[in-house]
């Protein structure tokens, strides 16, 4: 006799699919029959992590025995420090994807709403419907950027919570704190608000000190260790919020959900100021050097504030292929209803070089 499983499971199931990351060279490298492969499709900072994180790392291996610190108290204290806020405002978790879902999960469940733009990133609307909430995606006006006005327009009685990506991915446009602000100030007091800045670093000079400017009673600001400094694979991120919040939130959150040598690699991360800045900075060089370029080709498909570039073309998906032949994985944007686009993430000097060099021949044949 044949189990129904998919009768068994809540109703949100039959909705849900797992969240796809970029391929991973490996793959590529199987697929293609390659020995080599660039991949620049996750967003990852190609210069690796800060020398004090992987030190403090190799210190504390011998203690892998233990179990970490389950409520990251060091952490939180050099968060607090570090955004002059309490220490109960911060809330840590596994990536800031974790800090997204516990929000969301703890505020939004059958009956509710969470509003997001359309092409923002995708894990708001798959948490939404894993806590059985209605998702309600909102078209941007141009295409890449969150349209506040609309936004705003559909909030009702039933939404619990917003998402806003600032810098947004994967269309990479910024939005500035005095329009953040404008639309906060048109929402109910006790929605809450997500302003998603993962990309912050890298908009930190033009944007301000968003967790001391924007003022809401709902309001999380999360950010992550996994781009600009370079810890992507030990998952650590945050988020600054009101302690109440904070404090419900935590009442979701897994026991130890942030492990040891993530823990000590974001604390020494964050003494570490001179390395992230210095990074931040080739970064910004060698993005405007991809946007230059891809201008050239007539390949660009709008700038962008994050760490990646945006390619558009009526034949992406044969590119797509075309680059992988080469060794070369960026991300497809079908996903996000964006066919004609793909992310390319910014990657070291010889990396962008690699990519323009198979871009260009590709081009020329297009």
């Amino acid at each position: 006799m044949t189990i129904d499983w998919m009768a068994r499971a809540v109703a949100q199931t039959a909705g849900l699919y797992p969240y796809v990351p970029g391929k991973p060279v490996e793959l590529l490298l199987r697929e293609k029959g390659l020995s080599h492969a660039v991949k620049l499709a996750s967003n990852e900072n190609p210069y690796g992590s800060s020398p004090k994180a992987i030190v403090a790392m190799q210190q504390v291996a011998s203690e892998v025995h233990r179990y970490p610190d389950g409520d990251a108290n060091v952490l939180k204290l050099k968060l607090a420090q570090f955004h002059a806020v309490e220490r109960d405002q911060i809330l840590i978790g596994n990536g800031s994807n974790e800090v997204l879902e516990l929000v969301i999960r703890s505020f939004a469940g059958p009956g509710d709403e969470v509003i997001y733009a359309r092409r923002a990133f995708i894990v708001y609307a798959l948490a939404t419907q894993a806590a059985g909430a209605a998702g309600i995606a909102v078209p941007e006006s141009d295409g890449l950027t969150h349209d506040l006005d609309a936004m705003a327009e559909a909030v009702t009685d039933k939404t619990k919570v917003v998402c806003i990506a600032n810098p947004n991915n994967p269309t990479g446009t910024l939005l500035s704190n005095d329009e953040i602000q404008s639309f906060l100030d048109r929402l109910p007091r006790d929605v809450i608000v997500i302003v998603d800045e993962a990309y912050y670093d890298f908009v930190a000079h033009e944007l301000g000190d968003s967790v001391h400017s924007l003022t809401h009673p709902g309001l999380v600001i999360s950010r992550t260790f996994s781009k600009a400094y370079g810890l992507a694979g030990c998952r650590v991120g945050y988020a600054v919020a009101d302690a109440e919040i904070v404090g419900l939130v935590n009442r979701f959150r897994e026991p130890f959900n942030v492990n040891l040598f993530a823990q000590a690699a974001a604390i020494a991360a964050l003494d570490d100021r001179e390395w992230v800045t210095s990074k931040v900075a080739e970064t910004a060089q060698e993005r405007d050097k991809l946007e230059v370029a891809l201008d050239s080709m007539n390949l660009l498909g709008g700038h962008c504030f994050g760490n990646f570039v945006l390619l558009r073309h009526t034949k992406s998906a044969d590119i797509l292929s075309r680059l992988e032949d080469q060794g070369i994985i960026p991300r497809p944007l079908a996903g996000y209803g964006m066919p004609e686009y793909l992310r390319i993430s910014v990657g070291s000097a010889e990396e962008n070089e690699l990519f323009l060099t198979a871009l260009e021949k590709i081009a020329g044949e297009l």
